[in-house]
């Protein structure tokens, strides 16, 4: 929501709401400020106390009551400061935002000036204060005799302080003045923050200059409180300060809304490349951090980065200036935006954050940005950052960044370059190629730029010509050049940022989902409806934009302004930011439909610079209004005197309340027009045209964004506890929510109720999903930590549970209650089967510290969260930690999510639902680890397997490569291995070398686990291998299934006997030859076929991250293969007794007659022949490979080969009309049925259309 709020119920257009005044109450003395840190070791110059609101005027505004508290806080965050005369005493200004409870909005701003103290009573309590610390000092800080060391170490570090001391922090009544600060600050609705920065700055003038002012200060703080108005939409204005004119301006309706921090300001402290990095952490709702010792540097990065995000508003806690008493708000498990006061002395190591896990810290003194782990690159990045540094180089601005406006130039620049070689914060794996690429690159866009400057220079100087001469010819500006050049760069700067998202985001509109039922039951059900489109938006996206879109789209902000843009049909009741980037949007599209360049990559500059300047320019050369001139006010005699130096307590009678009635309004404002602008403002500001409709949205999105801004009143630990139960509530919708979201697109179950037909998961958004449930899981390990350790919370929390188990089980009282064996696993199962894997939590984290690709805690935590989500045990191991309760005890405070029970138990049930989906997150990311395989091979006990003589060999595929051939020991037939992650795997080849007395090996199946996730694969065989067996054969070719885990069948431990196999396998196993397999008639025959095709073309309408396996619909169980097997057998007649014929000699005899034809030359049409020939060309390529298939293995390789090169059709036809078929085969036979033929022929038809790739092992030692 940035971009300023307004008032609330009934705000009159008036400028500012309150003058206010802080500082040091002298009627209550010296309070110490508990709250703002340890204040005791500090001199007692250095301690913060209690400021006070001394003053405000008017006392109460309705539409927008005083918040003392809060104001209070944010006017003096480190409370009162004192100085002698020996301390640098210039003035600071710092602006401050307030939240309220709906998310509407108010600005302060605030001048902090030093005086001096001239109450006698408070200067002699500071004196008491040294004389106290300093006998303190002396007691706490001579050095013990006995312990050498120690006392050189206090030496050390008194060394340092005693100085400083006798520098500048003793205090002698008699000697030094003493001064204390004070803050005089404005409350406005709209955040102008130049005009009011001048006004407090000529305030404080007057009072310290030495002649007084013209008039009383009375007279100016009434002009501005009653008599300036706010400039309406689209207009600029100018009132009188005390010594000079100033000017505001507003945008209009069709502009990008009011921001008024300088932009430049921010790009210089940081440099482009680091404000796009920190930019897209909050896009993608990251925590972040900025740190600085100056307030309004806070301020400024804050509104401008959340100003840049337009259209969409940052929706989670956002707190700029964070008081040092909230500071354990930074426990927060939710997503934030807050600024962190450094008092300049302390180092970056010495800050101890809760979390970092997903959090963005940005030194902004320093230049320095440390980033989340695996963050996404922010679409066309490069080409971005050339565009936004070529405007700043127009405006003398270096793209790196002023490193001379930041405190420590020279160290950055050490710092820098380390950091970025070693690079242990930008992604999992240090030392990749990819993050040294990043470094080039950042370099390279450097150099390319130089190189632009000196190619351009000419022209630069000539552009800044072109410009003063245009502006002085046309248009006198009434403020100053340089104000002038900050609204120039804002706007162009602006401009670039919005354009970005106009672009990408230009067809939106066409995927959001209109909720088919009235609004009240939308609102209803809202967080159970989709209202975009996922998976359809990003499948019309460039591929390198999608690993930031996908989660892009899963934030609160994108799915709030599609809310918004749901909620408003109609143009009237449009939010006013959605109007804006709608109508731009709309341009967009125009001018698309002349040259399409949406959906490619292509970087499109902004275009819409000059427009928006000129329409400033304009506003500042004729000025719409002027306000009435400050004037004297009915005072005393006597009042409105002052000293020098000094700001007086005004007159409050007459700053109470303002003129009975505005001459202003009465001159200038027909009623209508200033109902209408109130209007304006208030939706303009506070972004909600009525009060329902911003309810239902702030309900209907309170996903666990339940607090946008802690209350800024007494902290109490009961308010504390308050807001930590909010969290905890929050945490457990979040989680019930992604649960939910991940289940339904992986089932794809609500796709129904949204009438699309199938909504697809791909393997981008899945992955966005799981890296969104990591981040839920880190934020709610670190909440209510009592001591951070490491990065990640939750990695830490494991590590402390590893070594309480190594301890115990060094003690002896071991408990087995960690490890569960399935040593139980069904005692009626007879068949041969592996020894189960154990479920241990511990040797699912050895494994993931024995990968060394991944470097760092948080990427541990990750990888260890994937895998047991693949091995669905995410909620057992889990729950298995959280029951060492001493552990956790130990690790959390009272008040941590992990320690209240209920909300513990419900988390663990969701992430229970998991185990309803196979997920294969683990496997599919880590592609490159090496991975522990066994091997089983299940020889036939009836028939003679102990007598073999050969020696077996076998080679395993799957998705991402193959093992090559391992010799197995005959004895055994089990073995483990260790390759490289072969993926999902798809085929086993199987075979021996025909040695020995007896080498015919009849195999009943082949099982390979995966050792470290776990799944295994069973490859049903069920014939023999051996020479004048079966079919001849010495090798196979096996198709794999996935067998699903028993583990939930565990965990319930039934006792039920276990099923038979499934009839397929027993029925392979009995066909030792194939002839005995159960005949199926004609249309049985047909419809397998048609499903087996269906299979495929399905697999190739699928988005190609989430297609199985191929090989599986070919070959597998009821595959293509099986299917033409089945034609081909059909009517098939039968032999002599005792003698196999198998289709393959049937095709053999059919190409000995072709090549016959071919011979005597009796040849039909052309188009026959070739189908002829090809046909012989493919079985005799078969026939001649060195392998050792059988025949059917040989009609399998000859219909995969037939189906990648379209040719199955063209055989069939073929084979039909041989008159080899016609000897063969009976009459009834499928083949000879005209009808049936054709049908068929039109179904393998439609195949053509797929590119078919196969397997290699599908086709070795052929090449066709």
């Amino acid at each position: 929501m940035s971009g300023g709020g307004g008032g609330g119920s009934s705000a009159p257009g008036r400028f500012a709401d309150y003058f206010v005044i802080c500082g040091l109450d002298t009627e209550t003395g010296l309070e110490p400020d508990e709250l703002s840190g340890e204040n005791f070791e500090q001199t007692p110059l250095r301690r913060t106390f209690k400021s006070k609101v001394l003053a405000r005027y008017p006392e109460n505004v309705e539409w927008n009551p005083f918040d003392q508290d809060a104001v209070g806080m944010l006017c003096m965050p480190k409370g009162l400061a004192f100085k002698t005369q020996a301390d640098s005493r210039e003035p600071q200004f710092h602006s401050f935002i307030i939240t309220r409870e709906d998310g509407s909005r108010t600005f302060g701003f605030s001048l902090t000036f030093f005086e001096e103290v001239t109450s006698k009573q408070i200067c002699s309590a500071m004196q008491t204060l040294y004389h106290m610390h300093n006998a303190e000092y002396d007691i706490l800080h001579t050095p013990p005799t006995n312990d050498k060391e120690s006392c050189s170490s206090t030496g050390d570090c008194n060394g340092t302080s005693v100085s400083k001391l006798q520098r500048f922090n003793s205090y002698d009544i008699s000697r030094d003045t003493l001064y204390v600060s004070k803050c005089i600050c404005l409350i406005t609705p709209m955040s102008f923050m130049k005009a009011c920065k001048k006004v407090l700055e000529q305030l404080h003038q007057a009072v310290t200059s030495p002649q007084p002012p013209p008039l009383p200060l009375e007279s100016y703080i009434y002009n501005i409180l009653y008599e300036v108005p706010l400039p309406p939409a689209g207009r600029s204005l100018k009132f009188s300060g005390v010594y000079g004119p100033i000017i505001c301006q507003r945008p209009s309706t069709s502009e990008l809304p009011l921001f008024d921090f300088p932009v430049k300001e921010v790009f210089e402290l940081l440099g482009v490349e680091n404000v796009i990095q920190l930019f897209t952490c909050a896009l993608l709702e990251f925590q972040i951090l900025l740190y600085s010792q100056h307030y309004q540097r806070l301020m400024t990065v804050a509104e401008t980065i959340t100003a840049l995000m337009f259209p969409f508003q940052w929706q989670h806690v956002y707190v700029p200036i964070l008081p040092a008493s909230l500071l354990h708000f930074l426990d927060a498990p939710v997503p934030y935006l807050m600024g962190l006061h450094s008092n300049g002395l302390d180092d970056r190591s010495k800050l101890e954050l809760p979390q970092e896990a997903n959090l963005c810290f940005v030194d902004v003194d320093n230049h320095f940005i440390e980033l989340p782990e695996d963050l996404p690159q922010f679409p066309n990045k490069l080409e971005f950052i050339q565009e936004i540094s070529e405007i700043l180089m127009a405006f003398g601005i270096p793209p790196e960044g002023n490193l001379h406006c930041s405190e420590s130039a020279s160290k950055m620049k050490s710092l820098r370059a380390c950091d970025l070689v070693s690079d242990k914060r930008n992604g999992n794996i240090a030392g990749s190629p990819l993050n040294s690429y990043e470094l080039l690159k950042e370099n390279e866009t450097i150099a390319r730029l130089q190189a632009l400057v000196k190619r351009t220079g000419v022209s630069l100087e000539k552009l800044e010509v072109r410009e003063e001469t245009s502006s002085k010819k046309d248009l006198k500006i009434q403020c100053d050049e340089e104000e002038f050049k900050i609204y120039q760069l804002n706007i162009q700067i602006r401009e670039v940022f919005a354009n970005r998202f106009t672009q990408m985001f230009a067809d939106y509109e066409v995927f959001v989902i209109q909720p088919s039922q009235d609004k009240e039951s939308w609102f209803t059900n809202r967080e159970q409806m989709q209202n975009f489109d996922k998976a359809s938006f990003l499948s019309d996206q460039p591929e390198p934009y999608l690993p930031f879109l996908s989660r892009f789209l899963e934030t609160q902000m994108f799915a709030s302004f599609i809310d918004n843009k749901i909620m408003c049909h109609d143009e009237d009741d449009k939010d006013p930011v959605l109007r804006v980037f709608d109508s731009r949007v709309d341009k967009i599209r125009l001018l698309n439909v002349r040259t399409p360049t949406l959906r490619t990559s292509m970087y499109q500059k902004c275009t819409t610079i000059d427009e928006a300047e000129k329409s400033i320019e304009l506003r500042l050369a004729k000025i719409d209004h002027t306000a009435v001139h400050p004037h004297l006010l009915d005072m005393k005699i006597g009042q409105g005197k002052y000293e020098l130096g000094f700001f007086p307590k005004l007159q409050s009678d007459v700053l109470s309340t303002g003129p009975a009635s505005n001459k202003w309004t009465k001159r200038n404002a027909p009623a209508q027009w200033r109902r209408k602008d109130r209007q304006k403002q208030h939706t303009e500001h506070l972004r909600l045209d009525n009060d329902q409709r911003e309810k239902y949205i702030q309900e209907a999105r309170n996903l666990g964004s339940t607090i946008r801004q802690p209350k800024l009143s007494n902290l109490s630990p009961s308010v504390i506890a308050q807001t930590n139960w909010k969290f905890v509530e929050g945490l457990l919708k979040e989680c019930r929510n992604k649960t939910k979201r991940m289940l339904v697109e992986k089932m794809g179950r609500e796709a129904v109720e949204l009438g699309h037909g199938e909504v697809n998961i791909t393997g981008v958004e899945e992955n966005t999903l799981i890296a969104s449930l990591c981040d839920l899981l880190e934020r709610i390990w670190s909440h209510g930590l009592q001591v951070k350790q490491g990065k990640s919370a939750l990695w830490s929390h494991l590590l402390h549970y590893l070594e309480n188990r190594q301890r115990r089980t060094t003690s002896g009282s071991f408990s087995t209650s960690g490890i569960l064996l399935d040593s139980e696993r069904r005692k009626s199962d007879t068949s041969p089967a592996m020894s189960p894997l154990r479920i241990s939590l511990i040797q699912d984290m050895r494994h993931i510290q024995n990968i060394s690709e991944i470097k760092t805690d948080v990427g541990k935590a990750r990888a260890w969260v994937r895998l047991s989500m693949e091995k669905k045990l995410l909620s057992r191991h889990l729950k298995q930690l959280l029951s060492d309760h001493e552990l956790t005890k130990k690790l959390y405070k009272r008040y941590a999510f992990l320690r209240c029970d209920d909300e513990k138990e419900q988390f663990l049930y969701h992430l229970l639902s998991f185990n309803a989906v196979d997920y294969f997150c683990f496997t599919n990311v880590f592609t490159t680890i090496l991975i522990p395989y066994h091997i089983l091979i299940v020889p036939s006990k009836k028939l003679g397997g102990s007598m073999f003589t050969a020696n077996p060999w076998i080679c395993i595929s799957g998705e991402l490569g193959e093992t090559g051939v391992l010799q197995i020991p005959r004895n055994l037939l089990e073995m483990t291995f260790e390759c490289q992650n072969l993926g999902k795997l798809t085929t086993v080849q199987i075979g021996h070398d025909n040695s020995g007395l007896y080498a015919k090996w009849l195999v009943e199946y082949v099982m390979v686990r995966n050792e470290i996730t776990g799944h295994t694969y069973k490859f049903p065989c069920g014939r023999w291998l051996g020479k004048g067996m079966d079919d001849g054969s010495l090798e196979r070719i096996l198709v794999g299934e996935l067998l699903t885990s028993h583990t939930e069948a565990d965990e319930r431990q039934c006792r039920t006997p276990p099923l038979q196999q499934s009839p397929s396998m027993i029925r392979r196993f009995v066909t030792i030859s194939p002839n005995n397999k159960p005949k199926l008639n004609t249309g049985q025959i047909q419809e397998a076929i048609g499903e087996a095709v269906n299979g495929i073309v399905k697999h190739f309408h699928k988005p190609e991250k989430e297609r199985g396996s191929l090989t599986l619909l070919l070959c597998g169980e009821s595959g293509l293969v099986s299917a033409l097997e089945q034609v081909f057998q059909h009517g098939f007649k039968s032999p002599r007794l005792f003698k196999n014929v198998f289709i393959w000699d049937f095709l053999e005899k059919a190409q000995t007659y072709y090549e016959t034809l071919e011979q005597n030359e009796m040849v039909p049409e052309e188009n026959w022949q070739t189908r002829a020939r090809n046909f012989c060309r493919f079985i005799t390529a078969i026939n001649n490979t060195p392998r050792n298939i059988g025949k059917d293995g040989k009609f399998q390789m000859l219909v995969c080969l037939g189906a990648r090169d379209h040719l199955l059709h063209h055989w069939i036809a073929l084979l039909a009309d041989c008159p080899i078929t016609a000897q063969m085969y009976e009459d009834i036979a499928l083949i000879k049925d005209h009808t049936l033929v054709n049908s068929l022929i039109r179904v393998l038809q439609t195949l053509q259309e797929f590119n078919i790739t196969l397997e290699a092992s599908l086709v070795k030692g052929i090449d066709i």
